[in-house]
């Protein structure tokens, strides 16, 4: 007697951070899910994971109701923010002016990942895969070089920034008093976001730069590395020590053109870095991510019941919903990146006065604040 396919409501591909907590969020719905886990996921790793993201209030949620958010070492809440120009422009938002006990979380990657593979493990409506399984819906989740998006022959726009990020990991002179700081510098843009919460003095570094200083920095001894940092750093924590790594990835401004659609796969939609991908400066690559999640999960908790999963309405409205917030979010740090990668002389005093005057005008900086946080 023939064995039988078993009937999944959802296949994922992709069992990243986006790809884990949909999982996880579907199955919370009664819904059962094929979780396909990708090559470089399930072999070793070449370097130890050096990244850490920045994710606001609605990320938090998301992950809160699936019981992963890290604990207070793992997720430094962030309770002042500061912005440098190259002029002297300078821009600051306190947890404070928001009524807020912090702006942001800066999660440590690994220990996030740990809490959701701990919790995929007791989730009996989801099973590991490593090849795609028949499902009524699909969700990509494969990050910016999806082998399904290109396979299925779904348009990927990207433009390149000519910029590489460098990331590693610091402990400072001095400790980090729970303050994310970011320099803007001759096109360069350099961020340190406190790790290991209050009373730390350890950093993750994210340093977008050309790709030839890039692999430059890369390549340099540690201690001659550290005071390019340092000095980058206008020595506002005092000396540094690298304490990971150095990884390097090249940068972009990325969209697909479709993120939903029917084939001879059945239907399906992209999310997270599958989707789109935006440049580091903002913090908001992840935050993207799970919101769409976030609006999956509910335009399927939510819809009627003689709706099914792969119903098209369903999915292009999770498309046109998700495509808004991207051109809202995307586009801002996309243009805040090319005004600050622009060096004439004119541009970098306009830039820095604009810097001044937003920082003088508190309505503005708290719509902007209140938007970053996901408390608007």
């Amino acid at each position: 007697m023939p064995l039988m396919t078993k009937s999944f409501d959802v296949c994922i591909r992709g069992a990243g951070i986006v790809g884990s907590v949909l999982a996880l969020q579907l199955a919370s719905q009664r819904l059962r899910v094929a979780l396909v886990q990708s090559p470089v996921l399930r072999g070793d790793k070449a370097h130890a994971d050096v990244r850490a993201y920045a994710l606001n209030q609605r990320s938090r949620d998301v992950l809160e109701a699936v019981r992963c958010w890290p604990d207070a070492r793992n997720a430094t809440p962030i309770t002042h923010m500061q912005v440098f120009g190259d002029q002297g422009g300078q821009v600051q938002f306190l947890a404070s002016e928001q009524a807020s006990k912090a702006l942001t979380w800066v999660v440590d990657v690994p220990a996030l990942e740990q809490h959701l593979s701990e919790a995929l493990r007791y989730q009996g409506l989801v099973e590991l895969f490593d090849t795609p399984q028949p499902a009524a819906l699909t969700v990509v989740c494969e990050g910016k070089a999806s082998t399904t998006r290109k396979e299925w022959g779904v348009e990927f726009d990207a433009q390149p920034y000519g910029q590489s990020a460098l990331a590693c990991r610091v402990e400072c002179e001095k400790a980090h008093d729970q303050t994310a700081r970011q320099w803007f510098a001759g096109g360069e843009i350099l961020a340190f976001l406190p790790l290991e919460g209050e009373g730390s003095s350890t950093c993750a570094v994210v340093w977008s730069l050309s790709p030839e200083r890039a692999r430059q920095l890369q390549g340099l001894a540690p201690e001659d590395f550290q005071e390019a940092l340092r000095e980058a750093s206008r020595e506002t924590l005092g000396a540094v020590r690298l304490c990971s790594d150095r990884v390097v990835w090249p940068l972009q401004h990325a969209q697909a053109r479709r993120w939903s659609g029917k084939g001879a796969m059945g239907a399906w939609v992209l999310a997270g870095d599958a989707a789109h991908n935006v440049h580091p400066l903002a913090g908001q690559g992840l935050n993207l991510g799970l919101g769409d999640v976030q609006e999956l999960v509910h335009i399927l908790s939510t819809r009627a019941f003689w709706r099914e999963v792969n119903d098209p309405k369903l999915l292009r409205q999770y498309e046109r919903t998700r495509k808004a917030d991207f051109a809202l979010v995307g586009g801002s740090g996309d243009a805040l990146q090319r005004l600050f990668a622009h060096n004439h002389a004119l541009v970098r005093g306009a830039r820095n006065w604009g810097m001044n005057r937003f920082e003088q005008v508190p309505w503005i900086k708290q719509w902007v604040a209140q938007r970053a946080m996901g408390t608007d």
